[in-house]
């Protein structure tokens, strides 16, 4: 296994416990019926009851099994253990139909052997893998001909500041890992997880030449100047309940989301 991958895997091993409790996830309210998922892509995926769908770094799978709520066949993929035997708990307490598999991205190919209409991934997601040529082999492997691949993720602009947004730290573009310590959650800012990380930062260009490579037709893509989330330190929330950056609201990008077509 790479370093990243392993130095990765037991960061979000640390995570998903904190998150599990974090009123930023809110279980509970979860348990009890509310949808996990967000206008971006309820309404480009539009009706999915029927459909087999494949979620790429589902985490402790909230969104899957919102999914699977709205009919959905789901598998879920995660590489922290920890997070994919919390999905599987979920969706066992709440009699849905979701599978869940630990696996990294790269090596699902040995562990899976389906084809699924839709390839879902969303919110803090590729910047954890170094190389999208492999990455967009993947979702193509994975889909059938005629299927459709969504991602919503966070904007590589946002990735370029640092925590207040206030300072360019980082380059718009790959330029190899980001290694970094990591304080505390997004989730739960008070709770301490001192822990490694690697990331990477992906241009749009590098996101759609991947996916075209595998000829995938690009079909709808968005740029959205604010993030469902509060996950971001200085940030302030619109009229619309959405978070924008302090100073820069309606100016800067903070998320983006894309579709794609298997031929």
């Amino acid at each position: 296994m790479e370093k990243y991958i392993e130095v990765n895997r037991d960061l979000w091993n640390k995570k998903t416990p904190l998150h599990v409790k974090s009123k930023f996830y809110d279980v509970p309210a979860f348990k009890a019926g509310k949808s996990t998922l967000n206008p971006a892509e309820l309404e480009s995926l539009g009706d999915v009851n029927g459909k087999s769908m494949l979620h790429l770094q589902c985490h402790f799978g909230m969104d899957s099994l919102s999914w699977s709520r709205l009919g959905a066949k789901v598998t879920g993929v995660d590489l922290s253990d920890l997070a994919i035997n919390e999905a599987r708990k979920l969706n066992e307490e709440l009699s849905l139909d979701a599978e869940f598999i630990c696996s990294n991205v790269y090596d699902l190919k040995n562990v899976l052997d389906k084809k699924f209409d839709i390839v879902f991934t969303s919110y803090g997601t590729i910047g954890w893998l170094p190389d999208l040529d492999k990455w967009a082999d993947i979702v193509s492997h994975f889909l059938k001909p005629g299927g459709t691949f969504f991602i919503a993720e966070f904007h590589p602009v946002r990735w370029m500041y640092d925590d207040d947004c206030v300072n360019i730290d980082y380059s718009y573009f790959n330029k190899g890992p980001i290694i970094e310590e990591v304080a505390a959650s997004y989730a739960d800012r008070d709770r301490a997880v001192n822990h490694l990380s690697y990331g990477w930062n992906h241009p749009l260009s590098d996101v759609f030449s991947a996916l075209m490579k595998q000829n995938l037709t690009i079909t709808e893509f968005k740029e959205y100047p604010y993030s469902y989330y509060n996950c971001f330190t200085n940030a302030v929330q619109n009229e619309a309940g959405y978070w924008e950056m302090k100073g820069l609201e309606g100016k800067m990008p903070l998320m983006y989301s894309l579709k794609a077509a298997k031929k």
